[in-house]
């Protein structure tokens, strides 16, 4: 973790020194509406801040918006960078860092995702109880900054079992189907083959893709308590009747379940301020 640079972000960040805030998000592919929610934003593109690489994932925009939502302070990322990208964990997660050094103390991360689980159908949300690492790679590896985190944090309760709790209270209350299930990330960005959504959904994934699982490590090790929303966007059983998937088809499906992840975060984000 380069502190020089974390401490160079903040200084253009929050130039004015009144740039703390309540809640961080990370929004994923084809979920970006939740901007057109944010009052008296302040932009910034992610390569004019020290530190962030630019992203060039479909439909990632980004951008850092700060901001408010009913009086709750929020750190918004629109888009994230991923390893497929060529981009390596410690600047996956810088984000994370910047977004607590101004004041987060929860992270609400959403992705796109394919369906493991013949249970579940594209268009569907999945709130994340927990995840597996196919990545090969973690954020923490290397010297420690005890400043920062623990050498060993304790993932256990990676995705925050009240948060989840709250979530499920919300979606019911407001009528919104979801599933519950185990995110399996992997580093892409070739999509799996069938034989290995196979392995995954008998290894316990209910849906895979190809984020999320450092970025969370990272938040467990800063102290943030970490909500993880999938959006389901394509079946990826890895059985005879699977289909090709296209990234057309991801994104539509992605934005149906945006909205129903909407809803749920319209409750959430002043419950939990």
């Amino acid at each position: 973790m380069n502190t020089l640079a974390l401490e160079n972000a903040i200084k253009v960040i929050n130039r004015d020194g009144k740039s703390k805030v309540d809640l961080a998000i990370i929004l994923g592919s084809g979920l970006g509406e939740l901007v057109d929610w944010i009052e008296n934003p302040t932009v910034f593109k992610c390569g004019d801040i020290p530190g962030f690489v630019v992203s060039t994932a479909p439909s990632h925009a980004g951008k850092l918006i700060l901001g408010e939502f009913k009086g709750v302070r929020i750190a918004l990322m629109q888009g994230r960078v991923h390893l497929y990208e060529g981009y390596g964990p410690d600047e996956i997660t810088f984000p994370i860092h910047v977004m607590k050094q101004l004041g987060a103390k929860k992270l609400i991360i959403t992705n796109a995702a394919g369906a493991l689980n013949s249970e579940f159908d594209p268009g569907e949300i999945m709130l994340i109880e927990d995840h597996l690492n196919f990545t090969g790679e973690n954020p923490l590896i290397g010297q420690n900054n005890d400043c920062l985190g623990l050498r060993f944090p304790d993932m256990s309760n990676a995705y925050d079992s009240q948060l989840l709790v709250r979530s499920r209270d919300i979606l019911r209350k407001k009528n919104i189907g979801f599933k519950t299930g185990i995110y399996v990330g992997i580093k892409g960005p070739s999509l799996e083959t069938s034989a290995e959504r196979r392995f995954f959904r008998q290894a316990g994934g209910d849906a895979v893709g190809m984020s999320t699982v450092l970025e969370t490590i990272a938040a467990v090790h800063r102290g943030l308590k970490v909500l993880g929303i999938s959006a389901i966007t394509n079946s990826a059983t890895g059985g005879l009747e699977q289909k090709p998937d296209t990234v057309e088809e991801i994104l539509w499906h992605a934005n149906i379940a945006g909205k129903k992840i909407l809803g749920l975060l319209e409750d959430l984000i002043l419950d939990l301020h």
